[in-house]
């Protein structure tokens, strides 16, 4: 959290992931699109590094009430490699911590309002 900061400064969900580098990156090319492309890594690489040791401890554990690992586990029933459904819950979190807090401060901001 300390890392992302000030939830605010990005506009929407996928500004988020790809600050954290997780966002699928883009190999297009005239008439050949390549399905399966390597993430982008733009972002820190401590906030990817911490995203992913938090996924696999959460693989490890297997909350059975936990959305992400519900997701991830999705993914690995329909036999996507370990990095891709790594990835795909750590974009998940991201997606599911920008909206609580966006939910927060729109709630406080209400509350501060009246």
């Amino acid at each position: 959290m300390a890392e992302i900061g000030d939830v605010t400064r990005f506009t929407h969900r996928e500004a988020l992931t790809a600050f954290a580098g997780g966002d699928p990156g883009k190999n297009d090319s005239g008439q050949c699109i390549q399905k399966s492309v390597p993430t982008t890594k733009n972002g820190t690489p401590s906030l990817r590094k911490t995203l992913f040791q938090i996924m696999d401890s959460l693989i490890k554990r297997s909350p059975a009430d936990d959305p992400v690992y519900a997701f991830m586990d999705k993914k690995r029933a329909q036999g996507k490699p370990y990095y891709v459904y790594i990835t795909a819950g750590a974009n998940k979190s991201l997606c599911i911590y920008y909206g609580q807090v966006r939910g927060y401060l729109a709630s406080v901001a209400e509350t501060g309002e009246n």
